[in-house]
């Protein structure tokens, strides 16, 4: 029988203040591997005890403090990608790659934080949208050098909602960053030239409407239901035959000092 992989993505929004929802998390969806972004915490100070406690002996972290960061714990064995690039020369923790060690050969996994990009669509006045745009570039021309690895998979707060359904309206969001042309042009170009198919649309089709994220600005988010989908898993070709589901858990985002995002889970089998 097919050995099944369960690889989650989530942004944590801080890992210290929500790592009490970590046991939520595990009881629901029992990942082996769960990747963090926005964990907000430099290396010296992660909560290594709590997250081993719930049965992660595996864990690699690239942090900060106060700002961006990326985590995969894991309980399977990995060896960190220690050559991977750093985008744009900031050193500013958006990435964290691992190998894991799996039945049929080694994945290559990708945890992935994209910036958000500010406010204003334009990067001749927004530094940190003109930021994003650079970022996507160097991801696209890396990934493009990559894509004949095989067994690849690459997951995070990519900051996009690329499709008309993975936004609550695509007429009224156009203008707005996550879901511009010129975001959704670069995600396209990303995943062609890296060869990657989207795992979760894999299953849900392209006119269902599906979130990963709910603005913590609206108070009734669950009534109003104005997502995006910003949280996302990629495989490579030869993977794409060994998904077997995925699930997002729009319940995450009713717990308790909970983050904006929600958890989205893919299984593989193996």
């Amino acid at each position: 029988m097919p050995k099944p992989l369960r690889i989650a993505t989530w942004n944590i929004n801080s890992v210290r203040l929500r790592l009490p929802l970590l046991k939520e998390l595990d009881a629901a969806l029992a990942p082996d591997v769960l990747c963090l972004q926005e964990t907000k915490c430099p290396d010296e100070h992660f909560p290594l005890e709590g997250i081993e406690a719930l049965g992660f002996r595996h864990v690699a972290a690239k942090g900060m403090k106060g700002y961006n960061g990326v985590a995969i714990l894991s309980r399977i064995p990995f060896a960190v990608r220690e050559q991977d690039p750093d985008w744009c020369e900031k050193g500013d923790c958006r990435h964290l790659g691992v190998t894991l060690d799996v039945p049929g050969g080694p994945i290559e996994l990708h945890d992935f934080y994209v910036p958000a990009g500010g406010d204003a669509p334009d990067p001749a006045v927004n530094p940190k949208f003109a930021h994003k745009l650079d970022f996507l570039r160097e991801v696209t021309a890396w990934g493009e050098s990559r894509a004949a690895a095989p067994r690849r998979v690459l997951v995070g707060d990519l900051n996009i909602a690329p499709l008309e359904h993975d936004v609550w309206s695509h007429k009224q969001l156009l203008d707005v960053v996550s879901h511009t042309p010129v975001e959704v042009e670069a995600m396209g170009r990303w995943m062609e030239k890296g060869e990657w198919v989207d795992a979760v649309r894999h299953f849900v089709p392209a006119d269902q409407k599906l979130y990963s994220w709910w603005s913590y600005r609206n108070r009734d988010w669950a009534a109003s239901d104005r997502g995006r989908r910003l949280d996302h898993v990629w495989v490579s070709p030869d993977l794409q035959g060994k998904l077997a589901r995925q699930h997002v858990h729009k319940p995450a985002r009713a717990w308790t000092q909970a983050s904006d995002h929600v958890p989205v889970l893919v299984e593989l089998s193996l």
